[in-house]
């Protein structure tokens, strides 16, 4: 949250309470007829984690669906609003509920998200003060036995944020059934709420009788991400785990229960991969409804014809790197140079950065008995607290580029000289083509270049360097880039974008143009990035504990053949797992670059199976789903249960719906 949100400031606001009206930027309309769908996360307008992802590409898929029946509700904070928000006057049913609140003091936000479908947002200034903070945490506690410490930053934004959030919901409800003759009185307001951060709302809901239907995605379990950052085997002995006690150990009590009353209020409960279900149901306490698979718009990522060319040249762009990185020390191939990477959140054991190293180390043993003449370098891209960029990685870069220029003076000259030389008949001697100027030149950017020392592992200078776990295990094999070592190490503790003094490119630039992405995940609870590889193109590696791998498991025979290999670590030991690895990892490195097209050629042709144009059809199931058990709650029969096959039904019957 920003400074202006925590802080409330009266000054710095739009509008206060008793100003005139708003005015309306969009044409009046009645209240639509069927139901209305709000989507609820912390992270809309916001970008912190995967969820961002998940909302601002599924967005074009529920747009098409719902068209203007679609709404996203967020907390409001003006730095990423002022990037990613166009704000306009809300109009009717919406704008007499937002009208409503800033009477009361409460100020909501209306627009567009300014990504692919604008859908329409609203963003809620939800810090309310001090006593309103408080009162909230007692009605938290006394209603719904959830007790809340003294000043934690995040869990007061989340209580205040639900806290908003319900009042938004009651005046919308207010809102939209207002007039003499209600338009919709039988059809719910829709809120889909995502993880805990987002979904604590649902319990006031529904102690308030709200006329809402609930759908609450849990994305991982909080307590699940902290277990399985403490032990190897925690699927293994998911079932004898104790929920309370181990909350209490990591001092998440009300995280944890936040989680779970969202999970047993919502009319629907929902994760997002079938490996995630299973901790659901041990520690929420209540079997997951609906699975929800990540997607993305593939259209948005894929190439077509134009995937092979990008990737020649983005791994241009790489070598040029790797010319600065290396060749001050030692050169080798670059044509026979192949590039693999894992990158992610900061948790080397879930996200499986040890297994990579292990493996790596390993791999440099394999590559020297065999005598590829190959070079491999693997590149971990994480954020951690840096002082700064190497000095003398910025320093190696600034004479690269020096010489890159010499040598483009060099050329341009050259090119007349030798062409009215050739014309004229003469013989081909070029150092006499050559200013003296510009060979002196020369020497003294490639003298410069030079340095006495192996290339450095980490390219920033690390706040906390001798206890950076990646770091230590790095220094544990021996993965210091020797120059008789085929594999090379590049630890980026920063995420790659065009305005990182070393890259200069996207991050997903990058990705098309390495070969390889590894991401075998300890704890995964879906995984985008091989998603992304595979939306460009690129093979990659997961595990059988990510729900990425997971589902292309269970949907695709064979993935290996298709560029995406499922490694198994469910069940298996650390060492084993490596050594499956490194065996994959060795066979990559045989394969020569028409073996390499082709299997990205592969990978290129699959990757319209996670497309959300497919993937999507389970989040029209749980939004049916929830109008279904919300009506059947209403006329007094129960929360009613459908079975897989109900649900399948109506996810077809979604479809052919939107067909026509």
């Amino acid at each position: 949250m920003s400074e202006r949100t925590l802080q409330n400031d009266p000054a710095s606001r739009d509008y206060t309470p008793g100003a005139a009206p708003l005015t309306n930027d969009e044409p009046a309309a009645p209240p639509p007829a069927g139901p209305v769908l709000f989507e609820i996360a912390w992270e809309v307008c916001n970008q912190v984690g995967g969820i961002y992802q998940v909302l601002r590409s599924k967005a074009p898929l529920m747009v098409q669906r719902w068209a203007d029946r679609y709404c996203l509700i967020g907390p409001y904070d003006a730095k990423s609003a002022a990037v990613e928000f166009e704000e306009m006057k809300p109009a009717a049913w919406i704008g007499r509920a937002v009208q409503a609140l800033r009477d009361q003091g409460l100020v909501v936000h209306y627009g567009r998200w300014l990504v692919p479908g604008r859908p329409r947002v609203l963003l809620i200034e939800h810090w309310q003060g001090a006593e309103r903070l408080a009162d909230a945490k007692y009605r938290l506690w006394a209603d719904h036995g959830i007790p809340a410490p003294q000043q934690d930053h995040l869990i007061d934004g989340v209580i205040s944020f639900a806290d908003a959030a319900v009042r938004l919901f009651s005046a919308l409800c207010d809102s939209r059934n207002a007039g003499p003759k209600p338009p919709a009185a039988n059809a719910p307001i829709i809120g889909h709420f995502h993880e805990w951060m987002g979904g604590l709302a649902i319990s006031e809901i529904r102690r308030r009788g709200l006329p809402v239907a609930c759908v609450f995605t849990t994305h991982a379990t909080l307590l699940g991400r902290y277990i399985a950052s403490s032990r190897d085997d925690f699927y293994d002995q998911l079932r004898w785990i104790d929920d309370a006690a181990e909350a209490q150990r990591f001092n998440i009590v009300c995280q944890h229960g936040i989680e779970r009353a969202c999970a047993h209020g919502a009319h629907v409960f929902t994760t997002v991969s079938a490996v995630t279900a299973e901790e659901c149901a041990q520690l929420l306490g209540r079997p997951v409804d609906v699975v929800l698979p990540n997607g993305l718009t593939i259209g948005l990522y894929n190439a077509g014809h134009e995937q092979q060319r990008l990737h020649g040249e983005y791994k241009e762009q790489i070598h040029r790197f790797t010319m600065g990185h290396f060749f001050p020390s030692y050169s080798f191939d670059l044509d026979r140079t192949l590039y693999f990477f894992t990158s992610g959140r900061y948790e080397p054991k879930n996200k499986g950065f040890d297994l990579c190293l292990e493996s790596m180390a390993r791999l440099n043993a394999e590559l020297k008995r065999a005598n590829l003449g190959k070079t491999v370098i693997f590149f971990v891209i994480s954020r951690r607290p840096t002082r700064s960029i190497n000095p003398l990685a910025m320093e190696k870069r600034g004479v690269l580029n020096e010489l890159a220029e010499v040598c483009e003076k060099i050329t341009d000259g050259v090119r007349h000289r030798l062409f009215a030389r050739a014309a004229s008949g003469g013989k081909l001697h070029l150092e006499d083509l050559i200013d003296e100027y510009w060979m002196l030149r020369y020497r003294r950017a490639q003298h410069a270049l030079k340095q006495n020392c192996l290339p450095m592992v980490v390219t920033h200078m690390l706040e906390d360097d001798l206890h950076d776990p990646v770091l230590n295990q790095i220094r544990y094999l021996n993965l210091i880039n020797w120059e008789h070592d085929p594999v090379k190490v590049v630890y980026c503790p920063d995420f790659i974008t065009p305005t990182n003094r070393l890259w200069g490119m996207e991050y997903d630039q990058f990705v098309r143009g390495c070969h390889l992405g590894l991401f075998p995940s300890m704890y995964e609870p879906w995984g985008y990035t091989p998603l992304e590889c595979a939306a460009m193109g690129v093979p990659s590696v997961t595990s059988d504990l990510a729900g990425f791998g997971r589902y292309v498991q269970e949907n695709h025979p064979n993935p290996e053949q298709h560029g995406m290999m499922v490694l198994r670590r469910r069940g298996r030991s650390f060492h084993d797992a490596s050594a499956d690895l490194t065996r994959y990892l060795l066979d990559f490195c045989k394969l020569e670059r028409r073996e390499r097209i082709a299997l990205r050629n592969e990978v290129d042709k699959r990757s319209w199976e996670f497309d959300w144009a497919k993937l999507g059809r389970a989040y029209h199931a749980a939004h049916d789903l929830a109008v279904g058990r919300f009506e059947s709650e209403r006329t007094g029969g129960g929360v009613a249960m459908f079975s897989a096959a109900s649900l399948a039904r109506r996810g077809a019957d979604a479809d052919e719906a939107d067909n026509r």
